[in-house]
């Protein structure tokens, strides 16, 4: 009898798991999900940035200016035909894009117009501590600096490099990496070329602060800035990663080619499936729990718990 009643209730215990009741103990991640594009299936998207979880931008090949309204994609009109590579704004009436050929646009809510500058070196990166101070960064050591007037050169001596990225906690707290594991940091008096202990490629750059900085690159390579020195941090991949974005220290996102994503919990990082084996090229996010990422043949994903 005591076995029968054991295996009574082991069967009630089954039944009662197998039914999800038990599934609030397990949290269950949100995935990522394709996001149909129908207009621009074809345009390679090199960047993305966002005023919120309902108006974000991707750029692309061509000229490809899109815009996410919480609901849906649509193609906006660029003023360009140039590739533009790297976007970003303080608001959703003031965003900058560049691109190829030196092209600058403006976007004031209205529409996008395409800025002067005597530059014509391709600009692959634009990040900004206000409108009124914008860099944009790019192939012969390019940057250019806005001051919310004009453009104006900013002359680094670097111009046999081919800068791929920026980022900064503010003005006078700036990186920039570049191909051959090229980086360069500006502490508001003076420019610094840093030891990064590498010859890859570096086409990325994130941080949380001045002294938690990541820069990723080509063949896998991943690497940490603790405000004295950086390190090789292992990725668990070889295939170049090419974006990164977080939205605290233990909360970091990579993307790159066959489809790779990885995730930082803060202990450690984790392969994320993705859906495509295609390139990925930028990811941003309005939270934790909202990211996009974009790339090749108009690949644009979507995380989302909501």
């Amino acid at each position: 009898m005591k076995k029968l009643l054991a295996l009574f209730l082991s069967l009630i215990l089954f039944a009662f798991t197998m039914t999800g009741c038990s599934s609030s103990s397990v949290d269950t991640p949100p995935a990522w999900k394709y996001q149909k594009y129908p207009a621009a299936t074809q345009s390679t998207l090199h960047s993305v940035w966002g005023a919120s979880s309902t108006d974000v931008f991707a750029v692309g090949d061509g000229g490809t200016i899109i815009h996410y309204n919480g609901k849906s994609w649509s193609k906006m009109n660029s003023d360009t035909t140039n590739d533009l590579v790297g976007i970003w704004g303080t608001s959703s009436d003031d965003i900058f894009a560049v691109g190829a050929h030196g092209s600058i646009l403006y976007y004031d809510g209205n529409s996008w117009r395409s800025v002067a500058d005597n530059n014509t070196n391709d600009l692959v990166g634009v990040w900004g501590d206000s409108s009124t101070d914008v860099l944009a960064v790019g192939h012969q050591g390019t940057i250019l600096h806005y001051d919310g007037a004009a453009w104006s050169d900013v002359t680094l001596g670097y111009t046999n490099y081919v800068i791929e990225a920026i980022w900064g906690t503010y003005l006078a707290d700036i990186f920039v990496v570049g191909d051959n594991g090229f980086i360069l940091h500006y502490d508001g008096k003076s420019r610094n070329s840093m030891t990064s202990g590498t010859t890859s490629p570096l086409t990325g750059i994130w941080g949380s602060s001045s002294s938690d900085v990541f820069a990723v690159g080509h063949y896998g390579t991943l690497l940490h800035y603790d405000g004295n020195a950086w390190s090789s941090v292992t990725s668990g991949t070889t295939n170049p990663l090419l974006g990164i974005w977080g939205s605290s220290p233990s909360d970091i996102f990579l993307v790159g080619s066959g489809g790779v994503i990885l995730h930082y919990d803060g202990n450690a990082w984790n392969t994320m499936t993705s859906g495509t084996t295609g390139i990925i090229e930028a990811v941003w996010g309005s939270s934790p729990s909202d990211v996009f990422a974009v790339g090749a043949n108009g690949i644009i994903l979507h995380y989302s718990n909501k």
